[in-house]
């Protein structure tokens, strides 16, 4: 490893500026300052304008290839050009993982701040602070900031009886209506911080040894702003949900496996992401205006010319959520603020290309995840309204395969066989059945959200899942 890789200590004090500062950079400057900050990016009121006029975009344009001759043609043109970016995904082959740091790499190894906010954790904090606290990395390498939000539970108390076992964790206890969410909660304490890399987890991650010795390496190309750990769950045998949530984990590890191999856009899941001090003061931090920081950082660290990078092993285990009712709550905001971050920024990408291939991936993302399963609820009305067949029909003839074969190839890859046999096969098959089953709920998430966003602006606020503390690991 290089002597001069890790950053310059200089470089990794720098202040963060305001989000509202950069986006401003990179605006046009003749543009109206109030207008800017409230109508196309930080503005609430701009979004459901912006996504009301999205919605009328797609139902338009999925009637009109109803109603025109060639309508099936051109779904057929774009279907082709999806298959061959899907095939030539498939066919990519990740760059091996680095080796990780030997004992005396770790004298030149840069300092690390582990942040965790925390509201009302009981039941998961003191395994979180115990797990972080006993990583295989130098004690004066590397820090523990947990940030309480104002909690109602016995996390405050649990904290500071913690912190006086561990010397490397910090505890800050935030005020009720400190605002921001998570995402004020981080940029609080983060000037407070010493580390070059700055890592995130969830109150109920559960981490490896030996995962700061891993991830810390794939920092050493210049270019890459962020790593995200490829996250798990620890209940995944409990039931259908959380199984499916399991084999879903695996499908999303496979496809940012391929997309970072193929140059396109890797992206952070929040739990487990490791950010460059100094990419992160040149996006502003993070932002306080979104309901999903991970989502919404991961845009802007492409669009400042970041790359993001991704680690297999080892895994970050986080809770499943355990009944249709939570998962339709989490998964609506996932949906919202994944949406939200193209609604906030498609001028920036139009003004600021992120380059040829991260843009194809990204619209081939944007397309399959957010605006097919939108696009189907005009599809089936014109379907029942002419008494035809439906004119997306080859997307869908697409994109359930596909989502079948990277669930198969990403619980393979995750499983590591020593040795392939037709049974193992057998079994990723049938979870795979399972997982595409399980991932029709995101159709509805996704038309519900979609819709509701056009109508009814956004309450920014924190909602949280509850966790129980499980104990079950996967094999």
């Amino acid at each position: 490893m290089s002597d001069n890789f890790w950053s310059n200590p200089e470089e990794s004090d720098l202040e963060l500026d305001p989000l509202t500062s950069l986006l401003a950079e990179w605006s046009d400057p003749a543009e109206d300052e109030e207008d800017f900050n409230s109508d196309f990016f930080l503005g609430l009121e701009g979004r459901r304008r912006k996504a009301a006029f999205t919605l009328i975009m797609i139902w338009g344009i999925v009637i009109a290839l109803h109603l025109v001759a060639w309508g099936t043609w051109l779904v057929l043109s774009v279907t082709g050009i999806l298959a061959v970016y899907c095939l030539r995904l498939i066919l990519a082959k990740p760059a091996a993982d680095p080796l990780p740091l030997t004992e005396g790499e770790l004298a030149a190894a840069p300092t690390v701040s582990l942040l965790v906010a925390a509201k009302n954790e009981e039941a998961v904090i003191g395994r979180l602070v115990q797990t972080l606290c006993a990583v295989d990395y130098p004690q004066d390498k590397y820090e523990v900031w947990v940030i309480d939000d104002a909690s109602s539970d016995r996390t405050p108390e649990l904290l500071d009886a913690l912190a006086l076992d561990y010397p490397q964790l910090r505890v800050v206890h935030r005020p009720p209506n400190a605002g921001g969410g998570k995402s004020g909660a981080l940029n609080q304490v983060l000037p407070q911080t010493q580390g070059d890399i700055i890592g995130v987890f969830d109150a109920d991650a559960v981490v490896a040894e030996d995962i700061l010795r891993r991830v810390v390496p794939m920092f050493q190309p210049e270019n890459v702003g962020a790593v995200q750990v490829r996250k798990a769950i620890t209940n995944a045998a409990l039931n259908f949900w959380t199984k499916g949530q399991a084999t879903e984990m695996a499908l999303d590890s496979y496809f940012q496996q391929q997309r970072v191999a193929i140059g396109g856009i890797g992206e952070l899941r929040g739990n487990g992401q490791f950010v460059r001090r100094k990419a992160l003061a040149s996006c502003g931090g993070w932002n306080e205006e979104t309901i999903t920081d991970d989502l919404d950082l991961t845009i802007r660290l492409h669009l400042d010319d970041w790359d993001i990078d991704f680690c297999l092993f080892p895994a970050v285990y986080e809770e499943g959520v355990t009944r249709p009712q939570a998962l339709w709550h989490q998964r609506s905001r996932w949906a919202e603020g994944g949406y939200q971050r193209y609604l906030d920024y498609w001028r920036l990408m139009v003004r600021k290309p992120m380059g040829f291939v991260k843009t194809l991936d990204l619209l081939m993302f944007v397309m399959t995840q957010y605006i097919f399963p939108t696009a189907l609820v005009p599809d089936v009305m014109m379907m029942l309204l002419r008494h035809h067949g439906s004119v997306l029909a080859p997307l869908s003839a697409l994109t359930v395969p596909f989502a079948f074969v990277g669930m198969s190839m990403g619980l393979s890859r995750i499983n590591r066989p020593s040795r392939f046999s037709f049974a193992q096969l057998l079994g990723y098959w049938g979870q795979s059945l399972r997982g595409t089953l399980y991932m029709c709920h995101w159709i509805v998430v996704m038309v519900a959200t979609t819709g509701r966003m056009s109508i009814r602006p956004k309450r920014l606020k924190w909602v949280k899942t509850v966790h129980q503390g499980s104990e079950e690991r996967l094999a």
